[in-house]
């Protein structure tokens, strides 16, 4: 089966990559263009039924909502009596404010590196998928003494075929970022116990060079500073290895966070 991209110019491809809105997490686009294995924990599923059980629940950085929402119809008939998220970047504020309102969930405005702005104890659940930093002792504070923080991060050199491509070989203290083993100590040092930590890194590939240019828009910390026209050079290179090669592969990294605030 013909790839979307395949046969058009790199002009035409770039052009549509760079159009893209980029708003919110729903990769749907990427449909035929780019793929990626997914985690073998099904993290919205899971999520989903841990939200069955809680009373009180909190998604952090939700982007525009779409994994909550997801949870949330995964949730079943008792779903928890209040749902909140925070986001830091305003189109995705209002876009998720959108989606999720449909369900009663309060979206607020908070930057990603802010206090989170809620009471001690407040919630049963705390999720969140692909935080940019976890926080340990926010999310401690806010947890209810026996409450668990369920989160999907993303691990050490995730995409770094790409990044690297672009960026030349990094210091291996950057390619050691985001270590699991790291989070789960500085877990353990706010005061919660880590009841569960998996982490599996899965294959991606990209189709077309409009799949890598939105990639890149959409995932910005990837490439600090990506243009189009500052790297037209290596994304053309990088377009004609696709077409000898039918697509540019890397690994992502994911780590899975099973983390419970002890009772006393």
């Amino acid at each position: 089966m013909a790839r979307m991209g395949q046969n058009r110019s790199f002009e035409d491809l770039v052009a549509e990559g760079a159009a893209v809105p980029t708003e919110g997490w729903d990769f749907s686009w990427f449909e035929g263009r780019a793929s990626e294995a997914r985690p073998s924990w099904g993290y919205a599923r899971a999520a989903g039924e841990r939200l069955g059980r809680a009373g009180s629940a909190l998604d952090v950085q939700t982007g525009g909502g779409e994994v909550l929402d997801i949870a949330l119809g995964g949730a079943g008939a008792n779903p928890p009596r209040l749902v909140a998220a925070t986001e830091g970047w305003p189109p995705n504020v209002a876009r998720a404010t959108a989606l999720l309102r449909p369900r009663g969930v309060v979206v607020v405005a908070a930057p990603d590196d802010a206090p989170l702005p809620f009471a001690d104890a407040s919630f049963d659940l705390v999720l969140s998928r692909h935080p940019v930093t976890p926080h340990w002792a926010e999310i401690a504070r806010v947890l209810r003494p026996g409450g668990t923080y369920f989160a999907q991060h993303v691990g050490p050199s995730s995409v770094f075929e790409l990044v690297e491509y672009f960026l030349g070989p990094q210091p291996e203290s950057v390619r050691r970022g985001r270590d699991p083993e790291g989070e789960r100590r500085d877990a353990e040092a706010a005061g919660l116990e880590v009841v569960e930590l998996r982490a599996e890194r899965l294959r991606m590939e990209f189709h077309d060079i409009a799949a890598v240019v939105h990639f890149l828009r959409k995932v910005v910390w990837m490439v600090p500073g990506f243009t189009v026209e500052a790297y037209e050079p290596r994304l053309r290179a990088l377009h004609e290895g696709i077409g000898r090669e039918g697509s540019f592969v890397a690994h992502s990294a994911r780590h899975l966070f099973d983390v419970r605030k002890p009772t006393s």
